[in-house]
């Protein structure tokens, strides 16, 4: 069993940044491919960044890329999420999510954090 729980979450000004953090439990951290995920209201729930489990191989979706940086801390069962320079379009409710390197589906999800820009 893996659980996830995101904290970072937080109402900013645009062009500021802020990091998410999703802490994992369990001793399989390693053999996870990581995932950042987003649902801003009236949308779908859309990936926006993972890592692989060695933490070399990233994805970013083009709207974050060059602003957010997706990273893991193997010792500390933890990835992150580095957001900077945000926008009025990032607001949504940001999802850590995890699937074993052989499934080709996340599995895994945290319970969300809420991630607001507004001046």
């Amino acid at each position: 069993q893996v659980q996830l729980v995101e904290t970072g979450g937080g109402l900013v000004q645009p062009g500021d940044s802020l990091r998410l953090s999703c802490a994992t439990s369990g001793r399989v951290f390693s053999l996870l491919t990581m995932g950042w995920f987003r649902q801003a209201p009236g949308k779908e729930r859309e990936l926006i960044a993972a890592v692989g489990w060695g933490g070399r191989n990233t994805y970013y979706t083009d709207a974050v890329k060059d602003r957010f940086t997706i990273s893991r801390d193997i010792p500390k069962s933890t990835v992150y999420l580095q957001m900077n320079n945000l926008k009025p379009e990032d607001t949504a409710v940001y999802y850590c999510s995890a699937r074993f390197r052989q499934d080709s589906e996340y599995n895994y999800w945290g319970q969300g954090t809420q991630v607001t820009v507004s001046s």
